[in-house]
């Protein structure tokens, strides 16, 4: 039987680093991230760039349904035949960013498990993250970038993408996973993060709350105040009278606001 990387080379493939081909082949890592995702038979799962098709079938062979989407044509051959393998399989070419997650997935709940192509990461997982079906994200990303999807208020990793993935649930880091795993190998170390779907509750506004929260960073040195006035075009004495409502100093600025402050603040607005 043919390995995957001698499947790549029969079809003359070449890695494209546009769009962020680091392929991973080692049975026991690629088992390991869909352990990390707690995935069953049960359920179904759409996969982020199927690449060889390596992880895409470990998901396959451990889930319900699994509904992979690839963007590079020149892989079909190897993922068509893989298709043919798993009846519990489709194989999707397009654009997930330019996809209704709906069409696909229908009124069922869903996980998403992927090695994600680094330059689009926090795109996708947002893309993902507006569907109400979403039960979980397990991805594998820079190790940096999952630094900052995890960090805790007032620490130097810690920005709006933390507070807007807090807002949605609760992110951690399974694993790391050195360079050297990858085929071809990155520049940098990846990790293994996995977020748990458990909307925040009490917020009266989700749209609001989001825009706060990117507010409060658009100028991270600045106070909370300013950064206020700024994102919400509202007068220094409102946005003033906001931050003392929620019991904050005026000098506070947005990095030091967990989401639970924000909840409260963007409920005020």
């Amino acid at each position: 039987m043919q390995s995957n990387i001698e499947k790549l080379k029969n079809i003359d493939f070449v890695f494209k680093k546009n769009l962020g081909q680091n392929f991973i082949f080692d049975t026991n890592l690629l088992n390991a991230i869909v352990a990390d995702s707690t995935v069953t038979k049960d359920d179904l799962v759409i996969e982020v760039g199927a690449g060889a098709g390596t992880l895409t079938e470990s998901l396959a062979n451990h889930a319900k349904q699994v509904i992979s989407f690839e963007i590079d044509e020149k892989l079909r051959p190897i993922l068509s035949e893989l298709e043919k393998k798993h009846s519990n399989l489709k194989i999707e070419f397009m654009d997930i960013l330019k996809s209704d997650i709906s069409k696909f997935v229908g009124e069922k709940k869903f996980r998403v498990v992927a090695n994600l192509p680094y330059y689009i990461t926090t795109p996708i997982i947002f893309h993902f993250l507006a569907c109400e079906n979403l039960q979980s994200i397990t991805v594998m990303v820079q190790k940096e970038v999952a630094e900052r999807f995890v960090a805790k208020p007032n620490t130097e990793n810690y920005g709006a993408v933390t507070a807007q993935l807090a807002a949605y649930g609760n992110a951690k880091i399974t694993r790391i996973v050195n360079k050297s795993m990858f085929t071809p190998p990155p520049k940098v170390d990846s990790a293994i993060v996995r977020l748990d779907i458990s909307k925040k509750q009490g917020v009266k506004n989700f749209k609001v709350l989001q825009k706060l929260i990117a507010a409060s960073f658009a100028m991270r040195r600045k106070t909370l105040v300013n950064n206020l006035i700024s994102g919400f075009g509202i007068s220094r004495e409102k946005a003033e009278n906001l931050v003392k409502e929620v019991g904050f100093v005026l000098t506070i600025r947005g990095e030091v606001l967990g989401i639970d402050d924000f909840i409260k603040l963007a409920n005020l607005i």
